[in-house]
């Protein structure tokens, strides 16, 4: 085995120990295989496979997703994370249905140009849905690559990519990976990164490139691939209104298209006391709160948010659903709707009371 290259090592090891039975590998369709791969982007595959199924029970095929409204989009997507990732899935579906006749192109290109896409999730498209020869470059490709070449540096730099997309070009282009296994050692790939070439403590002892993995030789599995520069991240504060009215509902404002939670609906929210109590006096709302709720607590990627709801109860002369990107809900509405999983929650503990 010493002999055979990077890729033949891999597929080798992914035939005895891969995963062979995701859900997005029967059938393996390009909808399928985009669908699953934008949804593992900083995401487990634990965590994955639940959403997954139900994104595809609802909207089995692209046009069901082009022509889904984005709210019923959101809606399957919450929880998740990083909406973003969903906007995108319903733009580039629609871009799909004008330009493309209502597939995915083959041509990585292409795909790349696609919203929320790029170089190497559309190689890792177009390796699993029709086993062209293109490399990929995910975390646990970058972990792999960094520690097998001894690559110094933050794989986040561009000076540091560069050198891993050289690696990772390389070795699918070596003699021995057969053209009709592309899809399996892009698989491959993924799973060994994940299951054996851990971020700590891989075990090294079993893996089988490890007779020139130049982490395992010098002793620097922990070291490499060099970790991001340490950032702190600032912390925020907003208040979060929970307006009641005489029927129990609550009160949701659609969040601008852009931001944090963009499109999404959620409670209003504002930077302080001040600016709440302004917004509710301008629409008619007044006198004290009647409870502060208990704080909720939720991390971005670029810094933590603690949102203090505020609860009131209005009656219906109030103005404060006066316009489209308002409306009152009941608990039966939260499941159609695309709400951040942290709203979500203090949302059911408070309909159910």
């Amino acid at each position: 085995m010493a002999n055979e290259g990077f890729a033949a090592r891999l597929l080798a090891w992914f035939d005895v120990n891969g995963r062979h039975d995701l859900p997005w590998q029967h059938p393996r369709t390009p909808y399928r295989v985009w669908l699953s791969e934008v949804m593992l982007q900083q995401t487990q595959v634990a965590t994955v496979i639940p959403y997954f199924h139900r994104f595809v029970d609802a909207l089995p095929v692209l046009r069901d997703l082009a022509d889904a409204p984005l709210d019923q989009v959101l809606a399957l997507w919450s929880g998740l994370g990083y909406y973003t990732r969903a906007r995108n899935l319903h733009a580039a579906a629609k871009l799909c249905m004008e330009h493309h006749g209502g597939e995915l192109p083959r041509d990585v290109d292409a795909l790349a140009g696609l919203p929320g896409i790029g170089r190497s999730t559309a190689a890792a498209i177009a390796a699993q849905s029709w086993n062209d020869r293109h490399a990929i470059l995910d975390g646990n490709v970058k972990r792999v690559l960094a520690r097998y070449h001894g690559v110094e540096g933050w794989p986040g730099t561009s000076k540091v990519e560069r050198v891993l997309w050289a690696f990772a070009n390389a070795h699918v282009a070596e003699r021995d990976l057969p053209d009709d296994r592309l899809a399996d050692y892009t698989q491959a790939q993924m799973d060994f990164g994940a299951t054996l070439c851990t971020p700590r403590r891989p075990p090294c002892v079993i893996c089988p490139i490890q007779s020139d993995c130049v982490a395992r030789i010098e002793g620097r599995q922990d070291e490499l691939p060099t970790p991001r520069p340490a950032k702190t991240l600032p912390r925020r504060q907003a208040v979060a209104l929970v307006l009641r009215d005489a029927d129990d509902r609550v009160l949701l404002r659609r969040r601008e298209p852009t931001g944090i939670w963009a499109a999404l609906w959620s409670l209003p929210q504002f930077d302080d006391e001040a600016a709440a109590d302004a917004w509710l006096s301008g629409r008619g709302v007044h006198g004290d709160a009647v409870m502060w709720l208990d704080d909720v607590a939720h991390t971005f990627s670029h810094y933590h948010l603690t949102l203090r709801p505020r609860l009131h109860r209005v009656d219906a002369s109030t103005r404060v659903a006066d316009d489209d990107a308002a409306t009152w809900v009941t608990r039966d509405d939260l499941a159609s709707l695309g709400i951040p999983a942290p709203v979500r929650s203090l949302l059911n503990r408070l309909l159910e009371t």
